[in-house]
């Protein structure tokens, strides 16, 4: 472990914040964040806020930069609805047990994220647009970043903290690959006024279901709602997974057999954007080299993460930090530090793969099926939308992680 060692963190989402807010509090680290973008703005519409992110952000000491005014909590005290599209029939709701109040499920623009996590991080270590170009590796074992605006820096280690796309995964595992999946999302704001005006409409977050596709429906507070709609598209030219403009006409296809109520969302919807979905197949492996990490949506390149996306990636921050601490307090190398983290992070997302393999079979098995509307979306929410995943939420990273340092000190103590 070099006596100041020199982290670059390749992305400035809320994996690479978080990231740097956890390096940031390590006297022996440099840290620098690098962000192609030339001014930090979050797209998309909403974001959820978990049990496990929750958690995330009063370690990393971000929550206190959100205020309940800008977060959306159902008043049921339920974190979700499935109901029938066709019906508008509830079908499940999700309470949410012992969570404690400060950690329930929210929904907030993106942007309430960001600025939590901003206002934590020291922001003379961002840089913006910053755009990775190449990664060289050195004798010495370090790296070298190349970026497309001629800046370069040397780094002991590199954190891929960069996307579903991560041009740092390219590097440390150049045979992965990502395609589209054949889902596209839709996603829009509507006045709140307009759909809660609508007669039976719930002031809740909702997924309207059909048998494959899906419209979401939530309040995001300050007068607006996002509806994020989910469906079967073929693949139509060059798939653009940041998000277009898309076709008022094409977007209302999908939902030609859903019922009145979910008619008159739609109807409501005057621009729509277009988000192709890209997932890759498991890595066997989130670090590389012993200098190379990859967390958040670049360790698991996946089309969704259970509405944990931020929660998932903030923990890899997390584990990360904790780990490279422990092998600098004991003398041990960076990639002695990495083989903690792989450790602790690479078998929960082993176990996430195994819900989507549960989920493709689900898939398999309608298409098998010759069934109806309402008895496609029962069997969808019955196999895909149950408490089956809730465990996610539930999941304490740091018990995990004190769980690991034992189980290390107590094999180093059987070495000896």
């Amino acid at each position: 472990m070099p006596e100041r060692l020199r982290v670059g963190i390749i992305g400035a989402g809320p994996a690479g914040l978080g990231a740097a807010i956890e390096f940031q509090k390590l006297p022996f680290v440099d840290v620098a964040i690098y962000e192609q973008a030339q001014v930090l703005r979050e797209i998309g519409t909403g974001i959820s806020l978990q049990r496990n992110t929750w958690r995330m952000l009063e370690a990393m000491g971000a929550s206190q930069n959100i205020n309940p005014d800008d977060i959306f909590r159902s008043a049921d005290g339920h974190s979700l609805q499935h109901r029938n599209g066709r019906t508008g029939e509830l079908v499940v709701s999700h309470g949410q047990g012992d969570t404690p109040p400060n950690q329930l499920h929210a929904r907030a623009f993106r942007s309430v994220l960001q600025n939590a996590l901003l206002k934590t991080i020291n922001k003379s270590h961002l840089r913006l647009s910053s755009r990775l170009d190449h990664i060289t590796e050195n004798p010495s074992g370090s790296l070298t970043l190349f970026f497309d605006d001629n800046h370069k820096a040397e780094v002991d280690l590199v954190i891929g903290a960069d996307g579903v796309r991560s041009p740092v995964r390219r590097f440390a595992f150049p045979e992965h690959r990502i395609a589209y999946t054949g889902r596209t999302a839709y996603r829009g704001l509507v006045p709140a006024d307009k759909l809660l005006s609508i007669p039976g409409f719930p002031d809740a977050v909702t997924f309207w279901h059909g048998p494959r596709d899906w419209v979401y429906t939530c309040n995001l507070k300050h007068g607006v709602y996002e509806i994020t709609c989910n469906a079967d598209v073929p693949a139509n030219g060059d798939q653009v997974s940041w998000g277009e403009e898309a076709d008022l006409g094409e977007f209302r296809e999908p939902w030609r057999d859903f019922g009145p109520l979910v008619q008159s969302v739609i109807g409501h919807v005057t621009e729509i954007q277009r988000f192709a979905l890209f997932a890759g197949p498991r890595l066997e492996s989130v670090v590389a080299r012993g200098s190379v990490a990859l967390i958040g949506d670049a360790a698991h390149p996946l089309s969704g993460a259970f509405g944990a996306g931020a929660g998932f990636a903030l923990e890899d921050g997390y584990v990360l930090a904790q780990a490279i601490a422990w092998a600098h307090r004991r003398g041990h190398s960076i990639s002695r530090g990495l083989d903690l983290y792989e450790r602790v992070r690479s078998p929960h997302y082993k176990e996430m793969y195994s819900l989507l393999d549960d989920f493709r079979q689900s898939d398999a098995e309608l298409g098998r099926l010759d069934l109806g509307f309402d008895e496609g979306v029962a069997h969808a929410i019955r196999d895909k939308w149950g408490g089956e995943y809730g465990w996610l939420y539930d999941y304490d990273v740091q018990e995990v992680w004190r769980e690991a340092v034992r189980q290390e000190e107590q094999q180093a103590v059987a070495r000896l």
